[in-house]
């Protein structure tokens, strides 16, 4: 078993899992391997990004039944193999068990507010064209903290069992040239980063008050209102486990 840490441009993706209108990450990730192995190779991913989401901090791993190639040539291997828009950051054998997925205590997603309109940061950060103000921004971050529903501010997914998820961190980060939404959880259902981030901007743009967000959380309903963001703003940045598997800090706990 390899467990890989990988980072990627999302823009010319369909999104992480393996889609029949278009190429996935992780159909990408698999034709790499595969053809390292020279046997078909399955990879699971710990975080299911969307079309255009971009990742820093990917885990993943796949069933080789290889440990012919040194395991401090494993990326490299791999990379040789994989376009310049997706990279493992490292590899490295683990136990037959592990799993990215399921394995994971939780994941940490960022979202990317440009104050100024850059060339360069326009396909990893959203400029909003319409004022918003930062203040309500912030104070309707906290809102999501907590063990909660989170139905209204999610997409439907008919494999999706239960929509309670714990979010543990959700503050507003300012720097020089942009903000960050940092949000940590347990766990995220389909759509729900953007739909949170999409509801602290209602509320920023005087769309709606916190306590109709408060409200709109309590009644699970997606007819209240639809909240959402831009993909390209949104990076899985950091993935956490009990215990540490890289020698990079992007996935401890």
């Amino acid at each position: 078993m390899i467990a890989l840490l990988i980072e990627y441009d999302g823009t010319n993706y369909v999104g992480w899992q393996r889609q029949p209108n278009g190429i996935s990450i992780q159909q990408t990730l698999e034709n790499a391997i595969s053809s390292l192995v020279g046997s078909p190779v399955t990879v699971t991913g710990a975080g299911r990004t969307d079309s255009g989401v971009h990742a820093a901090g990917q885990v993943a791993h796949a069933a080789t039944g290889m440990r012919s190639v040194p395991e401090q040539k494993l990326s490299v291997a791999i990379n040789t193999r994989l376009p310049h828009d997706i990279r493992v950051r490292e590899a490295r054998y683990v136990a037959d068990d592990f799993h990215a997925r399921f394995q994971a205590v939780s994941r940490e997603y960022e979202y990317h507010i440009a104050l100024n309109q850059n060339v360069f940061r326009n396909r990893y950060a959203w400029y909003p064209t319409l004022p918003y103000d930062r203040n309500l921004l912030n104070q309707a971050a906290s809102v999501f903290i907590g063990t909660h529903d989170f139905t209204t501010f999610s997409k439907h997914n008919p494999a999706t069992r239960s929509y309670t998820c714990t979010v543990e961190h959700c503050a507003v980060e300012p720097s020089a040239d942009e903000l960050i939404i940092r949000i940590r959880a347990d766990r995220f259902v389909y759509g729900m980063c953007r739909g949170l981030v999409g509801a602290m901007m209602s509320v920023a743009r005087g769309r709606c008050s916190i306590d109709e967000i408060r409200g709109a959380l309590l009644a699970a309903d997606r007819t209240f209102h639809e909240f959402s963001v831009p993909a390209h703003g949104l990076t899985l940045y950091k993935v956490y486990y009990n215990t540490q598997l890289f020698s990079n800090t992007q996935t401890d706990s």
